[in-house]
C-alpha cells in the first residue's frame, strides 16, 4: 500500500472539516457538494473488501429517492448483497476520518479486517442520472486505481442492475450475464415464456403508464422495451427529458401523498405504477370510476405474488416451503389475509432492507416486500434444483406450472428489489390469472393507519424487540400502548427510534380513519410523557405523513362488525 500516493490523492479529494457522516441502510447519503472526499475513499474501501473476500465489489453512486441535489453511494457485496454490518462501521470510520489520519485508519481496517494487500482486486461502478453523479464516480475510480485495483465502469445503471452484474460476476456467469444485454435478455425470456401461459392477453391487459421518476428508470426501461413490446405496451411518463428527478413523481413521492405524480393523465380503472430515483421500488395505482385514488403498495404486491407461488406448489404437489417477511409497518389486514385465507406463514422483521433479505435466505421461497414497494423473492439453491427437475419430469398441467415456476425464478432479480424485475413479475402474474388492477386491490382491504413523529432529547431511551413491535425501555410505556390498544377494534400501534435523528416513530392502525388518528396522537403522547418529549406536546387532528382517507374498514366491506 503507497501511503505517499494515498495521502497525495487525498488531498485532491479533501474532507471539509467537521462534517460527520453516518453509513447506514442506504449507504451515505447528503447534499452532493459534500461528497467528493467520501467518493474517493469507497473506492479505496471497496478494493479493501475485494482483496479481502477475493471478489467483485459494486459501488453504486446514488441518492434513490432524495432530491436532485443530494447523492449517496453504497457498496454491494459478492452476492449482490448489501455490505456487511462490519464493513459499515469501517465505512463510516474511513469516512469521517481527518485528512491527515485518513492513511492511519486505512490500514488499520487493513489489519482488523486480515486484508491480503498482495491480492488482486475487483471492482464494478454504476450511476444514476444526477447532474453531480458522473463527477462523483470518477471519485470513486481514483480512489480504485491509487490502491491498484482493476474496474470496471458500466456507467448508467439503475441500483438493482448493479446489484445483478456484481451478482453474475462471483457465481461466473451462472446467475447470468453481467452485462445490460444480459439482463434484458433473462427478464424477457422468462416474461415470454411466462406470459405465453395465459388463456387468454385481452388488450386490457397489455398496456402499462409507468411514471420513472425523471431518473435512471426510463433510460434502462426502454433499454428492455423492444425485448417485451410483444407482450406488453409501457408508456413512459416523467422520463427525465423535461422534469427534476424525484420532484412530484416517483414511488415514494405516490406512496407518501396518495396521489398521482405530476403529468400522469389517468382514466378510470387504467393500471399505473412509478420508480422510485434509482428503480429499486415500485408501486401500482389507479382511479376508479368515482375519480378516487387507490394505491397498490408493496404489501399488496407481496400478497399477490405469495399467493400465486403457493397455487403453483400446490398445483405441481411440492411441499416446498414459502414465506412471507413484512416489517412492522405492514399493513395487519396483508397479514391476515395471507395467514388466514391464502394459509402462507407470515414472519415480521426489524425495519430495513437487509434485516428482510436476511429473514427471506430462511426458506425455499422467501417473499419479502417493504411497504414502500422495495422488495423481491430469493429460492433457495435447493428449490431451484427441484423445480427445474420436475419441470423435465411432471406431465401435463403439473409441468405447466413447474415451467412457471422456472420461469419465474429467473423473471425475479434476486440480488435486490428491482422495479423492472418486479413490474414484469406482476404484469405476468396479473395476465395469467386474468385479474384487472381493480379484482387484485380487492384481495382485501388496508385498514386505516396512521404515522407520527414525536420528538425527543434522547431517541436511544426507547428500546424494542419481538421485531420493534413491543417496547422494552423506558418502563410502562409497552403497558400503556397495551391500554389504549384494547380501545379500539381490530386496533395495534407501535412506536421505534429513528435511525438518524431523535425522533420516535408512531404507527397505528384500527378499524376507522378517526380511530386510528385517536390511537395515534393517545400513544404519541404516551411517548411524549414517559420517553422525555421536547417542545409542544403532540397535538390532535394536525396533518402527518403516512395519511389514508379511508371510510372505516367493515363498511368498506359491505359487513357488519364481527363479535370476537
Amino acid at each position: 500500500m503507497d501511503l505517499d500516493a494515498i495521502t497525495k490523492y487525498s488531498a485532491l479529494h479533501a474532507k471539509p472539516n467537521g462534517l460527520v457522516l453516518q453509513y447506514g441502510t442506504a449507504g451515505f447519503r447528503t447534499k452532493a457538494e459534500h461528497l467528493d472526499h467520501v467518493m474517493f475513499r469507497m473506492g479505496l474501501l471497496a478494493v479493501l473488501r475485494s482483496k479481502q473476500t477475493k471478489s467483485t465489489i459494486g459501488v453504486m453512486v446514488t441518492a434513490s429517492h432524495n432530491p436532485e441535489e443530494d447523492n449517496g453511494v453504497k457498496l454491494v457485496d459478492p452476492l449482490g448483497e448489501m455490505l456487511a454490518p462490519s464493513w459499515e462501521e469501517h465505512a463510516t470510520c474511513l469516512a469521517n476520518a481527518e485528512e491527515q489520519d485518513m492513511p492511519r485508519v486505512l490500514m488499520d481496517i487493513s489489519v482488523k479486517a486480515a486484508v491480503n494487500l498482495q491480492q488482486d482486486a475487483f471492482v464494478v461502478i454504476g450511476r444514476d442520472t444526477r447532474p453531480s453523479s458522473e463527477k462523483l464516480s470518477q471519485s470513486v475510480i481514483d480512489g480504485v486505481t491509487v490502491l491498484e485495483g482493476q474496474f470496471h465502469d458500466y456507467g448508467l445503471l439503475t441500483t438493482p442492475q448493479l446489484h445483478y452484474m456484481v451478482y453474475c460476476r462471483n457465481t461466473s456467469g451462472q446467475y447470468g450475464k453481467a452485462t445490460i444485454e444480459g439482463y434484458c435478455q433473462k427478464l424477457s425470456k422468462a416474461f415470454t415464456e411466462l406470459t405465453k401461459q395465459a388463456f387468454c392477453s385481452g388488450d386490457e391487459y397489455r398496456s402499462l403508464k409507468v411514471d420513472c421518476a425523471n431518473g435512471i428508470g426510463a433510460l434502462k426501461l426502454r433499454e428492455m422495451e423492444h425485448y417485451i413490446s410483444q407482450e406488453l405496451s409501457v408508456q413512459l411518463l416523467n422520463d427525465g427529458t423535461k422534469g427534476k428527478l424525484n420532484h412530484l413523481c416517483g414511488a415514494d413521492f405516490v406512496k407518501s401523498h396518495q396521489k398521482p405524480p405530476q403529468g400522469m393523465e389517468m382514466k378510470p380503472n387504467e393500471r399505473c405504477c412509478s420508480f422510485d430515483g434509482d428503480a429499486d421500488r415500485i408501486v401500482y395505482y389507479y382511479l376508479d370510476v368515482d375519480g378516487h385514488f387507490h394505491l397498490i403498495d408493496g404489501d399488496k404486491i407481496a400478497t399477490l405474488i405469495s399467493s400465486f407461488l403457493k397455487e403453483l406448489l400446490l398445483e405441481i404437489g411440492e411441499s416446498l416451503n414459502i414465506g412471507v417477511v413484512q416489517t412492522a409497518y405492514a399493513n395487519g389486514s396483508s397479514t391476515r389475509y395471507l395467514e388466514e385465507v391464502m394459509k402462507v406463514p407470515v414472519y415480521c422483521t426489524k425495519t430495513g432492507v437487509k434485516h428482510l433479505h436476511h429473514k427471506a435466505q430462511e426458506f425455499d421461497i422467501g417473499v419479502y416486500f417493504e411497504a414502500n414497494g422495495h422488495g423481491t423473492v430469493l429460492f433457495s439453491k435447493a428449490a431451484e434444483i427441484r423445480i427445474k427437475q420436475l419441470a423435465k419430469e411432471l406431465e401435463d398441467k403439473k409441468r405447466k406450472a413447474a415451467k412457471m415456476l422456472e420461469n419465474v425464478i429467473d423473471l425475479f432479480n434476486q440480488a435486490a428489489g428491482d422495479a423492472i424485475s418486479d413490474m414484469l413479475v406482476i404484469e405476468a402474474i396479473l395476465t395469467l390469472k386474468g385479474l384487472t388492477v381493480q379484482q387484485w386491490d380487492a384481495l382485501y382491504m388496508d385498514l386505516p393507519n396512521r404515522q407520527l413523529k414525536v420528538k425527543v432529547a434522547d431517541r436511544q431511551v426507547i428500546s424494542t424487540t419481538d421485531a420493534e413491535r413491543q417496547v422494552v425501555t423506558p418502563p410502562g410505556l409497552q403497558e400503556a400502548i397495551n391500554d389504549l390498544v384494547k380501545k379500539y377494534k381490530l386496533s395495534r400501534a407501535f412506536v421505534r427510534p429513528s435511525g438518524t435523528e431523535d425522533i420516535v416513530r408512531v404507527y397505528a392502525e384500527a378499524d376507522s380513519q378517526e380511530n386510528a388518528d385517536s390511537l395515534a396522537h393517545a400513544v404519541s403522547l404516551a411517548v411524549f410523557q414517559l420517553a422525555g418529549g421536547v417542545g409542544e406536546p403532540p397535538q390532535p387532528g394536525k396533518i402527518h405523513e403516512g395519511c389514508w382517507k379511508i371510510k372505516p374498514y367493515y363498511q368498506l366491506l359491505g359487513t357488519s362488525f364481527p363479535s370476537s
